[in-house]
């Protein structure tokens, strides 16, 4: 394996009739314009990809595999260029291409299945209109025969009773059916290429594998090759003949899959290998300091979305010194160590900096919970017991002032949670398990059952005893770039339930902050920052900093990794876990990747359409599951039978 993928490395396994390649990419370069100076992005990138082979890159957020991407397409953002290099498509140069000669290449020639169905199909028009729209602009039917085409093609990609989802928008449908639906766009033109941006990453184990077995398939029929962008190595090795390794802009490892699951060279391709979810996993007991990110510098201002993809990385235009090493290492910061490789998102919010705190602010000590009512009898490790829950919620129809028809989303669940231990609930999208997580927070009220926290009923709790069983439990929600107001700096978010609960003055809050950003391995610089100017795993750190700034009992983890990079992931579930040992916490874990149950979790619950189908110890579920659903699932978890380096 080498730094750069050779045409020798990429043949297909017959190499005795290798056919010349589709895609041929050679030392390219991308930089974006920021502030009067070109910032590098993409450094020396060289690629192949022949007709029919799936071909897979593989690098955290900001690595350039999506800038890389984009270039192919010729979708990169007003300040962004190619700068230098070749990129090869079917004998032609892309690189210097017109707009006019770009359009003639999208779709017929390379097709696109972007990352997020909720953002990258418009609201407002019906799904077979825009199937019908990418038909004529690619040329591949008339606008007289389009709709017929369009419900074929919708047909072609798994949707059933297409002619009826054709009239639907895409609010009307679930997140596999609208991948689907992207999917069908992506190839309504036949095209050469596909480009797959994390086609799958937003879906639930079972559905993603559904969703990648049909891309195959439809690709396979086509001789369609593939090039997909991914984070996960797992997904990337199952899925692909070979990978690309990338980090910071630059190809640090590329060759068959296989070989570089069981032999990687590349110290980051190491870390990639470590850090895959899989069964092989057991619980993160490791009672270390968790990995510190590096302290972010003020960097340059980030670049500006695409509008009808998500293919350029928010990360895509930051600073030059993060890409332009021969080899990629850890920035030798003073709050860095080697295992950080996170790397802070661009741009300075310079007309928001809140004043500085003072240096030596005094500690005044937070007021003692208020006592809970109504106390029930619970063995001393029982701190939550939920019993019997049922959550119904009404759905009115399309028929006026008709009765509206009760949906149970929660179907009597029981389970306790057992103080300092780590109980997850794991299931598909609609499966309940967030409304189960929203009753213990006591954000929503059961319909009927009981939640039990340290013995008393929480639906009974009112005024002064409900603000303090808050106090006690606190949610850390899935999407850290949603979770955190983005006018509030770091500071006041930290903060906020401080201010809200009216503990302490702005001296100990401050004293308070600098400790939890220490306990969650963030430098105290970033207190006068703003979410834009993080990345996506120290904003999950901010969040997780939040919900301790109460000094809670029980923290709810609501998908709290699942937006993040596999590496990201890592240090995050790592940090919980010596949270955990070192503040006795308790912790609902709410996921869909049971790979993640197995690194973190004692116990697991398995729900399927609001019912408990599954309930035991991680590994007495794992091993031996009772219900054919939980062998599903896990069946579906990507690289599961993957050899990976010991």
């Amino acid at each position: 394996m080498t730094t750069d993928t050779t045409n020798s490395e990429l043949t297909s396994d017959n190499e005795t009739a290798a056919p010349a390649p589709l895609l041929e990419i050679s030392d390219l370069r991308v930089d974006f314009r920021s502030r009067g100076r070109d910032v590098p992005a993409v450094r020396g990138v060289g690629l192949t990809v022949y007709p029919g082979q799936t071909v897979a890159i593989v690098g955290e957020s900001g690595s350039g595999k999506s800038t890389t991407a984009a270039a192919v397409l010729g979708l990169l953002p007003g300040n962004g260029a190619v700068t230098g290099g070749k990129i090869l498509f079917d004998g032609k140069d892309l690189a210097q291409a017109s707009r006019r000669e770009f359009e003639k290449v999208r779709g017929s020639g390379i097709g696109l299945v972007p990352q997020d169905p909720n953002t990258n199909l418009d609201p407002v028009w019906r799904v077979g209109f825009q199937v019908r729209e990418t038909l004529v602009a690619n040329g591949a039917a008339k606008r007289g025969e389009a709709r017929t085409r369009a419900v074929e093609v919708l047909r072609q990609a798994g949707l059933r009773d297409p002619e009826k989802r054709a009239a639907q928008y895409p609010h009307e449908f679930s997140g596999g059916m609208k991948q689907r639906a992207l999917i069908a766009i992506g190839l309504a033109g036949k095209p050469k290429l596909l480009i797959a941006d994390e086609p799958t990453s937003a879906l639930d184990v079972t559905v993603q594998r559904e969703i990648l077995d049909h891309l195959a398939t439809l690709t396979d029929e086509l001789g369609t090759a593939v090039l997909l962008i991914t984070h996960d190595l797992g997904l990337a090795a199952e899925r692909a003949s070979h990978l690309v390794v990338m980090y910071r802009g630059r190809i640090v490892e590329s060759g068959p899959a296989q070989e570089i699951l069981t032999n990687p060279h590349h110290e980051y391709t190491k870390r990639l290998v470590d850090a895959a979810p899989s069964l092989s996993s057991r619980r993160a007991d490791r009672h270390k300091p968790a990995a510190p990110l590096a302290e972010p510098t003020p960097l340059v201002e980030s670049t500006p979305p695409v509008e009808s993809t998500s293919l350029v990385e928010p990360a895509a235009s930051e600073a030059s010194s993060r890409v332009e090493t021969t080899q990629p290492q850890a920035e030798p910061t003073p709050q860095a160590e080697p295992t950080s490789l996170v790397e802070p998102a661009a741009s300075e919010a310079s007309s928001r900096v809140e004043p500085t705190p003072p240096a030596e602010p005094a500690s005044t000590p937070a007021a003692e919970p208020t006592p809970l009512v109504e106390p029930v009898e619970t063995t001393p490790t029982e701190v939550v017991v939920a019993a019997n829950l049922v959550k119904d919620f009404p759905i009115r129809g399309s028929v006026p002032f008709r009765k509206a028809t009760p949906f149970r989303a929660v179907d009597d669940v029981s389970f306790t949670l057992n103080r300092g231990t780590t109980t997850a609930v794991v299931g598909e999208s609609g499966s309940g398990k967030s409304t189960v997580a929203r009753m213990v927070l006591g954000l929503l009220e059961p319909t009927s059952g009981t939640v039990h926290f340290d013995g008393s009923d929480v639906t009974s709790l009112k005024g002064a005893q409900a603000k303090s069983f808050r106090r006690r439990v606190q949610p850390v929600f899935q999407n850290p770039y949603g979770s955190l107001d983005p006018m509030y700096s770091i500071y006041r978010a930290i903060s906020e339930p401080l201010v809200v609960h009216n503990i302490g003055d702005k001296a100990s809050r401050i004293a308070r902050v600098r400790e939890l950003l220490d306990l969650v391995a963030l430098p105290s610089s970033v207190m006068q920052r703003f979410p834009n100017e993080l990345s996506g795993g120290q904003r999950q750190r901010v969040a997780i900093a939040r919900a301790l700034a109460l000094n809670p009992e029980v923290v709810v983890c609501d998908e709290a990794v699942s937006a993040l990079d596999v590496l990201v992931q890592e240090q995050i579930l790592t940090l919980l876990d010596d949270l955990q040992h070192e503040l006795d916490l308790t912790y609902l874990f709410i996921t869909h990747d049971l790979a993640v149950v197995r690194q973190i979790a004692d116990r697991v619950l398995v729900m399927r359409k609001g019912t408990v189908v599954d309930d035991g110890t991680v590994d007495d579920v794992y091993e031996n599951p009772t219900s054919d659903y939980t062998r599903e699932l896990l069946a579906a978890i990507p690289g599961r039978n993957l050899e990976l380096q010991q």
